[in-house]
């Protein structure tokens, strides 16, 4: 926890559970990431925290941004962003919603199947589109499944047609899973897709960008090499295969630039065991599953977490929310240590949880609220 956040919290004392967002480390993390990495373009994925001042923030640097909903493309204009930065970047869209997305000025697509294809050519003409494709996620503490991408062999099939139904096949995008791990994913996907332009180029299609995706991670429990391993990872790949005259790159942090943003606040709600031999207590808290840590889902994420506590004696325990959902069980097979002393009232803090947070907190479900942001 940083010293702005920490004060923050001293001096509010803000009601529990709380997630607060430091904007100067998003600011921060875009710099960096324009510094590690000057030719891609930026394209924050909204989804990742769509809080109007985090999206201000990077409207203000000059950041694109990868909308998914009218409501994120909505969100992105009425705080300044311009349509040209901005790419619809979910395959899975209505038409209607395409049009309206046309409407406002965005003029670039993501598909992944003909009948999303054939829904751009009728709602979105002469627009630019990029096929995403399937690639492996060995590597990720996040890994996707196949909801979305198509085989390159598929795509290589929809880029030709979308040049005859009056498209621009533009590129090629995928994504080589969430907090990914092993910097070597992005040459293995970069096979895949300098094949898949070699290919397009002999039936007369010439491809102009690579979206790079996500994947890039925060910093949790596992040690990760910085940024500029993971630049150097990517742009080594990209000059392997395509040379110094590479397309056009793109990419779509939304964990890398806003995880290690935030700190979500939780309070101790009840200590017990369920046995008197038990060797782990359970430790209840007024934040889980289903307000704010969702993404301790099979206990993939693994948050780095401090008490009010720190520095007595520790021991095993079991976390879990406030629910009466048995699903929402934080971590009992990963190993987490907490002060013994630990009691009802204490103060719990998951570090780096500025990611998927507050964007996938449920609305009152068993009554209990939404988590409650703030950004300082």
């Amino acid at each position: 926890m940083n010293k702005r956040i920490q004060k923050f919290l001293a001096d509010n004392k803000p009601a529990t559970p709380c997630l607060v967002i430091d904007l100067d480390v998003v600011r921060q993390n875009y710099r960096a990431m324009r510094r590690y990495l000057p030719k891609t373009e930026v394209f924050y994925a909204v989804k990742a925290n769509p809080a109007p001042e985090v999206v201000r923030v990077l409207v203000e640097e000059g950041s694109g941004f990868d909308v998914a909903s009218l409501p994120e493309i909505q969100l992105c204009l009425d705080l300044g962003a311009s349509p040209e930065r901005m790419s619809f970047g979910n395959t899975i869209k209505k038409e209607r919603d395409i049009a309206y997305a046309y409407s406002r000025g965005i003029r670039l697509f993501a598909f992944d199947s003909e009948e999303e294809l054939l829904k751009i050519s009728s709602a979105a003409p002469g627009s630019m589109v990029y096929c995403r494709i399937l690639v492996e996620n060995e590597g990720a503490q996040w890994p996707l499944s196949r909801k979305f991408g198509c085989e390159p062999e598929m795509a290589a099939d929809l880029l030709c047609q979308a040049r005859e139904v009056g498209l621009v096949p533009h590129g090629v995008s995928f994504h080589v899973g969430s907090q990914q791990l092993d910097l070597s994913q992005w040459d293995v996907a970069m096979t895949r897709v300098v094949s898949l332009f070699m290919t397009l180029l002999e039936r007369g299609v010439e491809l102009q960008a690579i979206d790079l995706g996500g994947g890039l991670p925060a910093h949790y429990q596992e040690q990760i090499e910085e940024l500029p391993a993971y630049a150097e990872a990517v742009m080594r790949s990209v000059i392997g295969h395509f040379g110094m005259r590479h397309p056009r790159l793109m990419i779509e942090p939304g964990r890398s630039m806003v995880g290690d943003s935030g700190v979500l606040q939780a309070e101790v709600v009840l200590v017990s065991r369920k046995s008197n031999d038990d060797c782990k207590r359970w430790v209840y808290l007024d934040a889980g599953r289903f307000n704010g840590l969702s993404e301790t889902l099979g206990e993939a994420i693994a948050y780095n977490i401090t008490t009010s506590r720190d520095g007595d004696e520790t021991e095993p325990v079991i976390l879990a929310g406030p629910t009466c959902d048995s699903v929402d069980v934080i971590y009992e097979k990963k190993e987490y240590r907490m002060p013994v002393g630990l009691r009802a009232g204490d103060l719990v803090y998951f570090n780096s949880c500025g990611a998927y947070a507050a964007s996938v907190s449920s609305v009152n479900f068993n009554g209990f609220e939404a988590i409650k942001q703030y950004c300082i």
